[in-house]
């Protein structure tokens, strides 16, 4: 009979219910403890939800809560009856000796209905398993979906106190004093942008855009080999516009400093084979992991983030690009699709503690000129929710036939930084090899 109740009645916690609600009336101050995670909808009975809502209108309106007000609350909207009468109510602070522990009686509460709420989830993804006008592949994308949004929901307000903020401050600084580190993320290469950042820091989204061929992917390579390769620390590469084979040759070509060129067409000496050797010994053994998904899906790429940390402990990812993420909602505005992936991409860094950095066009207008925040394209969300924005900017010249060609000066401007300071990293751009380097005076990387 147990097993046949379990199968039948949704989870749900009566008692723990009514203590909720008859400790708020015990206490008016316990409503801004549970305010901020519990909701109408997570008491599975009605009459519960509806006085629950009324406690919540009272508490909007600056109005101190109690039996009798929540009963003048109540049949002034006529739902008095609805919410089990003067009786229920006047039962409610009778089941709870005090107020003090309303936050578990809440969670219980909680729990239940995220509970109820799986059930819910599966009882769809088994009906829609039966339909097979469905693509399975879209099946999965809901689902995760759906339990991505529920983890999202059982986030709760945070309050510190400076009691417990700054022994915590102090420990970081202690720590670095005692790496005498000059950078407390992860380094770039790049020594004067690492002097402005102190390296790429946890649970930032940085951005960086260019016009096309301004070297948007190559300036990423160069940092995920410095990153991985030299300094051997665990890197993600979300490659969604060059194949895993096409960056490996990249990635040597810049290692062995040997033109891609020379590469694709085999035109090599004898000595560029042994180049190549060196630089594939020194990039075998990097902790480097690259996914190549065409078009991959917002979800696809949280759920392979999360996969990446949990298997690899990686410390930063890098995406190429924002553009070709797409969102399940394409009927959307492109402007409301980038903004749903920026803020995703924001959200998941915070949530595995690392860098992302997402490369990012800029729009046409651009040409020729220094690029704007203003011209971050697709959404200013971007701009919105990025910690660091940079950009990359090379002048171009005429050849002869009167095409366009980059010189070697570059530079990458840092237009955004939220702890930090803003202004431009000098650059060297050596083309044969697609290489961004240091210029002479500012060090090597």
């Amino acid at each position: 009979m147990q097993e046949i109740l379990k199968d039948t009645i949704p989870p749900h916690n009566a008692d723990a219910e009514m203590a909720t609600l008859g400790a708020m009336l015990l206490d008016w101050n316990c409503v801004s403890t549970v305010v901020t995670y519990l909701r109408p909808s997570h008491f599975y009975s009605q009459q519960n939800q509806i006085i629950y809502q009324a406690l919540l209108n009272l508490f909007s309106n600056a109005v101190k809560g109690d039996t009798v007000a929540i009963i003048e609350e109540l049949t002034k909207t006529n739902l008095l009856e609805k919410a089990g009468g003067v009786a229920y109510i006047s039962t409610l602070t009778t089941v709870v000796p005090t107020a003090a522990n309303i936050d578990y009686y809440a969670r219980i509460v909680f729990d239940r209905a995220t509970r109820r709420n799986l059930i819910h989830i599966s009882s769809e993804m088994k009906a829609s398993a039966y339909d097979e006008t469905r693509d399975s592949k879209q099946i999965l994308d809901d689902v995760e979906k759906q339990i991505f949004a529920l983890a999202e929901n059982d986030e709760t307000t945070a309050i510190h106190s400076m009691g417990e903020i700054v022994p915590q401050a102090v420990e970081l600084i202690e720590r670095n004093y005692k790496n005498h580190s000059t950078y407390t993320g992860v380094p770039s290469g790049f020594s004067k942008l690492d002097s402005m950042t102190s390296g790429f820091q946890d649970s930032e989204l940085i951005i960086i855009g260019a016009r096309p061929s301004m070297g948007k992917t190559a300036m990423a390579l160069n940092m995920m080999e410095y990153i991985s390769v030299v300094k051997k620390i665990p890197c993600g590469f979300f490659s969604l516009e060059m194949s895993y084979e096409q960056i490996g040759q990249r990635l040597l070509s810049q290692n062995a400093r040997i033109p891609g060129t020379k590469l694709r067409n085999g035109m090599l000496q004898i000595s560029d084979f042994q180049k190549i050797n060196d630089a594939a010994g020194r990039c075998y053994d990097a902790p480097l992991y690259i996914i190549d998904t065409p078009n991959m899906k917002l979800i696809d790429l949280r759920a392979t983030a999360r996969k990446l940390k949990s298997n690899h402990d990686i410390k930063i990812i890098f995406i190429d690009y924002i553009g070709l993420i797409s969102t399940e909602n394409t009927s959307a505005p492109v402007y409301e699709q980038v903004s749903e992936i920026s803020k995703s991409l924001k959200s998941l860094a915070r949530e595995l503690h690392i860098p992302i950095i997402a490369l990012c066009q800029v729009a046409r207008d651009a040409e020729g000129n220094e690029p704007t925040l203003a011209q971050l394209r697709g959404s200013g969300s971007i701009e919105q929710d990025a910690d660091v924005v940079m950009f990359i900017h090379r002048e171009r010249k005429k050849t002869e036939e009167g095409d366009t060609e980059p010189v070697q000066d570059a530079k990458l401007i840092v237009a955004k930084q939220r702890n930090g300071p803003i202004g431009d990293v000098p650059l060297l751009f050596l083309s044969a090899i697609t290489r961004f380097e240091n210029k002479a005076h500012e060090g090597e990387g």
